[in-house]
């Protein structure tokens, strides 16, 4: 199936989550996770209307922004070192992986913009994926007041690889509520008004329960696992 069939199948999906719970499908950000995709591939998803790209690594990535140019916003969605900062940080559109003070610090010595970020949180506490806990997300986020080219548009989280839908449900209900508490603090730094959250395995049960940004790689470009 190409990639442009597999994109109207998904935009499908997401109408028909969004008419399940009264959302607008408009609201739904489609990021293509392209990391192990080629640049053709990309040029494809591009071809077909995406206009989101997301990477986790920085090899690649930028032989893919040199190719595809500024027709897409760029998303960085894997976990990044602070000495890597100054590599990439003028290059991307959004950060998804802010999870440290250290790493926040370097943005806002590096950049030369406010960069928008999503706060990582590790909602179900797996040892094997990065991200704040739950109850450390608020002091976090209050912390950064004063790293100004950093500003929380969202929260992120990556939840468990299981077939099992109540469990998915909690992971996303929980971090919804928690971006809900950070909005009501109405903090000028931290809008967070976002939620990254939902793949190509779940993407689907994550619009249902609030995401605004969901990251699919293997259901749009590719069969690999993501």
């Amino acid at each position: 199936m190409s990639v442009a069939k597999n994109y109207q199948e998904i935009q499908q999906h997401i109408e028909n989550a969004c008419n399940k719970v009264g959302r607008d499908k408009e609201d739904i950000t489609v990021i293509a996770v392209t990391k192990y995709a080629t640049i053709e591939t990309a040029q494809e998803a591009v071809a077909a209307g995406v206009r989101h790209l997301g990477e986790n690594r920085l090899e690649g990535f930028q032989e893919k922004k040199d190719a595809l140019g500024n027709d897409v916003s760029w998303h960085f969605i894997g976990t990044l070192q602070s000495r890597k900062v100054k590599d990439l940080i003028h290059d991307i559109d959004i950060l998804h992986s802010l999870d440290r003070k250290s790493l926040a610090k370097e943005i806002h010595k590096r950049a030369e913009e406010t960069v928008p970020c999503f706060v990582q949180v590790n909602v179900s506490g797996e040892e094997s994926k990065h991200g704040l806990a739950i109850d450390e997300v608020k002091p976090f986020i209050e912390s950064l007041s004063n790293y100004d080219k950093v500003k929380v548009i969202g929260l992120m989280t990556m939840a468990p690889h299981t077939d099992d839908e109540e469990v998915l449900r909690q992971t996303f209900r929980s971090l919804r509520r928690m971006r809900d508490e950070i909005m009501d603090l109405q903090l000028p730094h931290a809008p967070c008004q976002y939620l990254s959250m939902g793949m190509s395995n779940d993407y689907q049960i994550a619009i249902e329960e609030g995401a605004t940004h969901i990251r699919v790689g293997s259901k749009l470009v590719g069969s690999y696992q993501s």
